[in-house]
């Protein structure tokens, strides 16, 4: 199939986010970060998962399975960033299902907060892509478990316009350090991601990042850019909405942006920086009190269909962690989302991140929170 005529035709008679989001366009309408179909966002006593999530993994083409066991969609809970998440966790915020990723298992399982997830319940388990789950910090204690269910993996990267942004030699970090276009650079407000990246653009090893060396070199390349930046923001649309608009030409994203940006006809190149990109595999985990253990499986059950892995690939660009789901798109289509057969292709070419301990992670985020403050 082709992916560009994939994500513009209509799916199985279902109004689509994209569908919903070029009818706004072409209204003339610019939409804002919110989903066109409904959802709750606490938990409630209808009896229904409650899974806490970045915002747009809350859209039905993901819980197919389950609205058909169930009626209705889970219930939802939306955070911005990992941190954020986190914190309102061990404030005694409690749900059935969280959405974090790989690389913040050891912290999240450091709080007692989550309990291991019993393998046997799901029935698209043995599709689900074993490097994606195979690590120490995900297996140890779980009792022939596993921590996290793995879901959705990518890259953190530039997506910058190809017909505004003059790009000299090869793909780079530099992109985001380009003097030339002070104040028409946009950047992701949370320190999981542009804390590594700039990492790379640092040329930190990341088995070294924990170190004093490590936290001077990083800060000083994101005081460098500090001028340069136009914006941080989590809220992905509203950086897509100033590229779209012209008023960013480089962003740094996830695969999603450059994908969505494509659809609207906007000219944009997910990059492919020649030090490599950030990689990153996310996942479920399971809160050790869930309220609604039994329909937390079966939400978890629907996330790793072929169904949701193909609308999360075909439309938003991620890789899925079901292995049919590769099946459903031809080399060319991957190579265009780039993405790969085995998710190894694409997350051992960048740079993942290491698991660090909550003190690094404090440090961390109130250093960069203090950079973008401008000190």
């Amino acid at each position: 199939m082709n992916v560009n005529k994939m994500i513009r035709s209509a799916r199985q008679g279902r109004l689509s986010r994209r569908d919903f989001t070029r009818t706004l366009l072409a209204a003339g309408i610019v939409p804002v970060m919110s989903s066109p179909f409904p959802r709750r966002a606490m938990a409630s006593d209808n009896g229904h998962a409650t899974v806490f999530t970045w915002g747009g993994f809350d859209v039905p083409e993901l819980y197919q399975d389950y609205i058909d066991t169930h009626g209705d969609m889970p219930d939802f809970a939306i955070f911005g960033a990992p941190e954020d998440g986190l914190t309102r966790l061990r404030s005694g915020f409690v749900t059935d299902l969280i959405h974090p990723c790989m690389g913040d298992i050891p912290r999240w399982r450091s709080t007692g907060l989550f309990q291991p997830i019993d393998i046997s319940r799901l029935s698209n388990w043995p599709d689900v892509i074993p490097s994606l789950y195979d690590a120490p910090h995900n297996l140890e204690e779980a009792e022939g478990g596993v921590w996290q269910v793995p879901f959705d993996w990518g890259q953190t990267s530039i997506t910058y316009r190809t017909d505004l942004y003059d790009l000299e030699g090869e793909e780079s970090w530099d992109i985001l350090w380009d003097e030339r276009y002070a104040g028409r650079i946009g950047m992701l407000a949370t320190g999981d991601d542009a804390w590594w990246c700039a990492a790379i653009k640092a040329g930190v090893p990341f088995d070294e990042i924990h170190t004093d060396d490590a936290f001077e070199a990083i800060a000083a390349v994101l005081r460098e850019q500090r001028p340069l930046v136009r914006t941080y923001t989590d809220d992905t649309s509203s950086l897509n909405q100033a590229l779209a608009a012209g008023e960013m030409v480089a962003a740094m994203t996830w695969n999603s942006s450059a994908v969505e940006l494509t659809f609207e006809d906007v000219p944009v190149r997910f990059a492919q920086p020649k030090e490599g990109a950030l990689t990153w595999v996310c996942g479920f985990m399971l809160h050790k009190d869930a309220p609604s253990p039994d329909r937390a499986y079966d939400a978890l059950d629907a996330l790793l269909s072929v169904s949701a892995g193909e609308f999360l690939t075909g439309d938003y660009g991620y890789g899925h962690a079901n292995a049919r789901v590769l099946d459903l798109f031809d080399d060319e289509d991957l190579a265009a989302l780039t993405l790969s057969r085995d998710p190894m292709d694409i997350l051992d070419a960048g740079h993942r991140s290491i698991p660090q301990p909550p003190e690094w992670s404090s440090r961390m985020n109130t250093l960069y929170e203090q950079i973008k403050a401008g000190f």
